[in-house]
Formats: structure tokens, sequence, C-alpha cells
């Protein structure tokens, strides 16, 4: 978002500047605050890193070798509170597959305080070299390093992802190099990158819809792979039990989603959008189904029309977020590509139609993740309307690529 929004009345690139090195430095500002206090928790009474601890459990679990307890959520809480008495009463629902836990194992050698330190500087990392990579393949971005950087550090996402001390850095990386693959006509590649999402396999489903449908047997194969590698990597290390015991908690996955989102405020995607908004649970799951296929019918469309790669890319994204079944606000990582790819089709049609459209909505669905909290009165997420816009947007480019004979 920066050459193309000077033309704009209001949004201005001196003005989104600015907005960003507000956002950033008050977001900062504020996990700061609430870090420095002496010892394990932050100053709301919470365990710093939160989210790591369920990770740092994992691995733990793994250096012991006690497959068995992967899903026994009882089993984690007394680790948790054996290595990290800080955490005494904290329970997490285990529901990544098992290899998660031989990932995390080193971390587990360590202290936690180290181990945190030591993640949360990787996710920093892997969320600035993706950054770099794509913003790299965007030459209209090349002159606006400066603006491209506050705006990656105010991005509300990865604020998230860095006060939750999840995975989804790990999740954008998949995407990033999955994107770099196919840029380079790499399709096997860029399935065995996609494939590796099956550590958050919520984030594939529009992904396998796409491909699938599309027939991309590459991708396809890339993507089994890669999935499969992981999976047996598991069974050596563990044998078929855990796998198993994986199996089974997806299966059940719908008697626990209550445990899993117990502040649905803090999600985006369809599912959690129309639970908020309509009260009766058919209601909404019906309404769910019928947008989500709508999503995917639009996003195969992208796919197969003459759009740029940078656009039909971005639509996979958004895809990726809005069917996504459970999806918390530090996944929404994953749109930091499209922010640069849409950004970059704006700086490279300054006069199309579309454009003004494009720079406000693209500003809406980087600001409104900071308002979802709002979401808990108001029962209207609008981050997810504002994205199911930007996907629409594309598709309508993408039609109209196909009525005029050319790509725009």
């Amino acid at each position: 978002m920066t050459h193309a929004l000077e033309t704009s009345s209001w949004l201005t690139a001196k003005r989104l500047r600015a907005h960003g090195l507000i956002f950033a430095l008050c977001l900062w500002s504020v996990y700061t605050w609430n870090m420095a206090t002496p010892g394990l928790l932050d100053r709301a009474g919470n365990l710093k890193g939160t989210d790591f601890l369920h990770f740092y459990a994992l691995g733990s679990l793994a250096l012991a070798h006690r497959g068995a307890d992967l899903y026994n959520l009882e089993a984690q809480s007394r680790l948790s509170a054996q290595r990290v008495p800080a955490a005494t009463g904290v329970h997490y629902l285990p529901l990544y597959p098992p290899q998660v836990s031989i990932f995390f194992a080193y971390f587990a050698r360590l202290s936690y305080p180290c181990a945190l330190m030591l993640w949360l500087a990787m996710s920093a990392f892997i969320y600035g070299l993706c950054c770099y990579a794509v913003w790299r393949a965007c030459p209209n971005l090349r002159n606006h390093r400066f603006t491209i950087l506050i705006l990656a550090l105010a991005f509300p996402a990865f604020w998230h992802l860095i006060a939750w001390g999840q995975t989804s850095a790990l999740a954008l990386a998949c995407f990033t190099l999955a994107f770099l693959a196919l840029c380079a006509k790499r399709e096997f590649l860029a399935g065995l990158a996609l494939g590796c999402l099956i550590f958050k396999p919520q984030l594939a489903l529009a992904a396998a819809i796409v491909f699938l449908v599309t027939l991309n047997w590459k991708v396809i194969a890339g993507a089994l792979i890669s999935a499969a590698a992981q999976l047996t990597a598991a069974w050596f290390y563990y044998g078929p039990g855990p796998l198993r015991a994986w199996m089974r908690t997806l299966l059940d996955i719908s008697r626990v989603l209550p445990l899993l989102e117990p502040r649905l405020y803090q999600t985006h995607s369809l599912r959690t959008f129309w639970s908020m908004l309509v009260p009766w649970p058919s209601a909404s799951l019906a309404l769910y189904l019928i947008t989500a296929l709508l999503v995917s019918a639009s996003t195969i469309a992208c796919w197969r029309s003459r759009l740029p790669l940078s656009l039909r890319y971005s639509a996979l994204l958004l895809a990726t977020v809005l069917l996504a079944p459970h999806l918390t606000v530090y996944d929404l990582v994953i749109l930091a590509p499209a922010f640069l790819l849409l950004s970059e089709w704006i700086a490279s049609q300054p006069n199309h139609p579309a454009t003004r459209h494009f720079k406000l909505l693209l500003y809406l669905a980087f600001v409104l993740p900071l308002l979802g909290p709002l979401a808990r009165w108001t029962h209207l997420q609008l981050s997810v309307p504002v994205m199911a816009a930007l996907l629409y947007g594309i598709w309508n480019l993408g039609r109209k690529s196909v009525l005029a004979g050319n790509a725009p």
C-alpha cells in the first residue's frame, strides 16, 4: 500500500506511513509495558508467551518419548506445572499432530524463559524474511521499503503472533515458499510447501479445494508427499498410537470447539462470523456452508482466470482465512503476502477503476483486526465481510478479464 495510494483523496502514502507508525508505537508500547514485570506473569496475571507453554509441554513430552500423553490434557497440565510452576492450573486442548512435539523438543531442553525468547525471535525473523521475500517480488514497491517496514511492524496479526507465542509464522513460511515456487513455475515444490501445513490442517482447506478441482496434480503430489513425510516421522518416533489418537481427536472436533474457541471475538473466519451473528447453531452452520461454497467457487474461478499470479494467490490466501473452520487473530499473519501482492497490483494499475476500492478495502482489512474485541458486544466481526469483499473484487477482475479477452 504505497505509491498507488498517493492518488487517493485522503489515503495518501504519507498519511498511511503516519497511521502505521502510530499503530506500531501503540501496539508495541502496550506489549512492552505488559511484559515489563518481574517473573513469568505479565501485568494481567497471564503467563508470558501464553500459548507457547503448550508447545513447550509438547516438546517436553517428545524428549521423554511420552507419546501416549500427547492427547492427554490432564497429563500435559501436570507436566506444564512441573516445568513452569507459574503455569499451575493452565490447560490447553491438545490438537496438533504428533510431529509438532518433535519440532519443539529442542526448545524443551532450555528453561522456559530462554525457550520463549528464542521462539519469539525465530517467529519475528521468519515473519520479516517472508515479508522481505514477497516484497522483493514486487517491483513497484521497491522504492517504498520504509513504508513497507513500518506497516509490517504495525500489522496487528504480527503483534498478536508475538503476544500469544503462536506457530502461525511457520504457516506464513509455507505460503510464502509456495508462492515463490509458483512464481518460478515449480509446482511440485509449491505442493511440498503447502503440504507442510499438515501441522495446521485447517489452513490447507482452501488450497486443497482449489488444486483438487483444477486438477493440478504436481501441487497435489508434492503436498501429499510432504504431509506424509511429517506423519511418517512421527510414526517412527512414537509408533502408530499417537497418530491414531490425533485422528480420533480430529473426528471429535465438533464436541470440543467451545473449549478451543473460548473467545469467539478473537476469531476471523466465516464459520465463527455466522456463529456470533446468528444465535441458532443449525442456521449459522447452514449459512457457513452456503457462503463457504460461494467463496470456494469464487476462488476456483479466480485461479482458472487470466489474472496474474499475484491476484490469484491473494484470492487463495483470503479464501484460506474465510474457509478455515478455526482461525484465531494471530493466523491472519498469513495475509501479509496478500497485502503486498495486492498493493503491487494497485501500484501497477493506478488508473484502473477498481484501484480506489481496493485501497480502501486493504486499509480496512489491515485495521479492523484491532477492533475485533468489539464483536464481543456487537456480534459482528467486520473484518470478515471486508475480506470477502476483497475476494469478490479479485473475482470480478477475473470475470471482466475473461469477457475482455485479456488480463487486467
